[in-house]
């Protein structure tokens, strides 16, 4: 099952959630129902604790809750407080319930995951867009030559002739 917003996710764990409770609340209190009514006090402060976790949209809360059921549960059939059927049609809603709220959990952090993805692809473009484009390089002029080695040497040599100091 997909739920597509975060609304939808938690009117199904709260229902999940209100299942459950209904499911401890009928005929509870009585021993011909297969619960004792101190056991269905116990389970019953349990669900409400999944249903309250529930309806405020946190599954991870709802599911430490739900192992908090699943061990009174198991507590209370062990010391004969629930009968075996009666603890199997709990157990069946728990299961249920329990899928929902991993199928939430998974959701959430999926969208999670997608929201960081999508903040960092924006983040990557937004920071190629500020970064110059690389300069192009101007060529380095090119060295003058050196001058020739001897020339000023002969001018030199030439300054005194030809004019008649010989």
């Amino acid at each position: 099952m997909r739920l597509a917003s975060p609304a939808g996710r938690a009117s199904v764990l709260a229902w999940s959630g209100a299942i459950v409770t209904a499911a401890l609340l009928t005929g509870c209190g009585t021993t011909e129902a297969g619960l004792e009514r101190e056991a269905a006090r116990q389970l019953q402060a349990r669900v409400l604790e999944v249903t309250q976790a529930s309806s405020e949209n946190d599954p991870p809360a709802a599911l430490r809750a739900l192992e908090g059921l699943e061990a009174e549960l198991e507590a209370a059939q062990s010391e004969g407080q629930i009968s075996e059927e009666r603890r199997r049609s709990i157990t069946t809603i728990a299961t249920a319930v329990r899928a929902d709220l991993n199928e939430a959990i998974a959701a959430a952090e999926k969208a999670a995951a997608d929201k960081a993805a999508e903040e960092a692809r924006i983040a990557a473009e937004q920071a190629a867009a500020a970064t110059p484009p690389p300069a192009v390089e101007a060529p380095a002029p090119a060295p003058a030559p050196a001058p020739e080695a001897g020339k000023d040497d002969d001018k030199k040599d030439n300054e005194g002739k030809g004019k008649g100091n010989d």
